[in-house]
């Protein structure tokens, strides 16, 4: 038996599928597409290993379509150009349906790669299927996006995949040979960071390794069987995430050491420097914000930068901004500030907006008080007139809490020259 078993226990429909109800329940969206057959070009967006490629491989067999496969790690514009041809030679051959093209890793393709795409899709030759595991936002072309739905598919839950791991030893053909005690589970969960095929993969390795019929899995001894084969840096699993997760801390707590080492560690690893750029241009505004605004803009920058090198000179203006964003004064002001805004909300619902602050376009409008009694700021001393802005229900609520540092505290004593008290200024 030459087939891996997260190959053998591939779902082939979408009531064996695992996960993603949001998707394929009863009721979802997708499901309801698939049944009526009326498919839609698609990115699916998720980690590694939740089924994306699993899914696009059902939705062809249900709906009775071709299926033709590309990978965008190894494939140009020439094979797209000879998929399309062979896709639209099909068409119409055994099926009156257009085909199904999926591309794994569609993040990967260039823009004139994407582009070689877009007549095809538009003229309806292939239905387009795109998986990857990067924000689509970022990396597909705009162009392609507006012609596609994007489902999000989520990482696998505890339970998910426990029930995959008895889904094996109850129905796989050479692992159901064995008498499987499953009695810890939290060391295979844990290698394999949510990702199903790993997960099937390590637990494979420790059932066939062990010449007895009867296996019992401890964590002990799913430990003791795979040591030897983990890695520096994986950059699909659990290692990818602490990794991120060490390096966004250690330049939070203002170490350029330990934020440097972090870095080097995902760049010799080989992860995509762009995915790195972004989470320093998050953590700019998440953690340094206004009390050093020149860091947004320098990691923005950054961003543009790598965009542009790409790897390997890209890692000397990682650096440069790492060691940047890690010395400069930290504030999560403005991150409290609209996580508390957005609570209220939800908390309030929509409330009124103060009738001196409405809009008022039309006559009725200014009748009835749209507009009335606003105070242009120009026209006072120092550009502000004290006026109510909030709801009345949330009125002297304060948001913005100014942080402990220069640029911050500058703002607080701007807030209470204004204001006087108002909003605990």
């Amino acid at each position: 038996m030459n087939k891996p078993l997260a190959e053998r226990l591939r779902p082939l429909t979408l009531d064996d599928y695992l996960s993603q109800q949001h998707l394929v329940g009863p009721d979802a969206a997708l499901r309801k597409q698939i049944k009526r057959d009326i498919i839609p070009s698609i990115i699916f967006w998720g980690p590694p290993g939740v089924g994306k490629t699993t899914l696009a491989n059902i939705i062809a067999t249900e709906s009775g379509r071709p299926f033709f496969t590309l990978s965008a790690i190894s494939s140009g514009v020439k094979d797209v150009r000879e998929v399309i041809e062979k896709a639209k030679k099909s068409d119409g051959l055994f099926t009156t349906k257009n085909p199904i093209l999926f591309i794994d890793e569609i993040h990967r393709f260039s823009k004139s790669q994407q582009d070689s795409l877009l007549g095809a899709v538009e003229k309806g030759w292939i239905t387009l299927i795109g998986a990857t595991t990067e924000n689509p936002s970022f990396e597909v072309i705009p162009a392609l996006l507006s012609r596609s739905q994007v489902y999000v598919l989520n990482s696998f839950s505890k339970d998910d995949l426990i029930a995959l791991l008895k889904r094996a030893i109850s129905e796989d053909e050479v692992i159901s040979k064995k008498q499987i005690e499953l009695q810890e589970t939290e060391a295979l969960l844990r290698l394999s960071g949510g990702d199903a095929r790993k997960l099937l993969n390590i637990f494979e390795l420790v059932v066939t390794s062990e010449e007895e019929d009867k296996v019992v899995i401890t964590n002990d001894m799913v430990m003791n069987k795979v040591q030897q084969n983990t890695v520096l840096y994986d950059k699909t699993g659990e290692q990818h995430y602490d990794i991120i997760s060490a390096f966004i801390k250690s330049i939070r707590g203002s170490d350029p050491n330990a934020a440097v080492y972090w870095l080097a560690r995902m760049i010799e690893g080989g992860e995509d420097v762009k995915f790195i750029a972004r989470r320093l241009l998050i953590l700019a505004s998440e953690d340094i914000g206004n009390a050093n605004p020149t860091a947004l803009i320098l990691a923005n920058n950054t961003f543009q930068a790598v965009s542009t090198i790409g790897h390997p000179e890209s890692r000397i203006i990682l650096s440069q901004c790492c060691i940047y964003l890690a010395t400069s004064p930290k504030s999560n002001a403005s991150y409290m500030a609209i996580n508390e805004a957005q609570a209220m909300v939800k908390k309030t619902g929509n409330l009124p907006v103060p009738l001196a602050i409405r809009n008022a376009p039309t006559k009725l409008m200014k009748d009835l008080g749209y507009g009335e009694d606003y105070k242009y700021a120009h026209n006072y001393e120092n550009n502000f007139a004290a006026a109510e802005f909030l709801p009345k229900e949330i009125s002297n609520h304060a948001f913005f809490r100014p942080g402990n540092n220069q640029r911050e505290q500058a703002q607080r004593d701007f807030l209470q020259k204004r204001w006087k008290g108002k909003y605990g200024y």
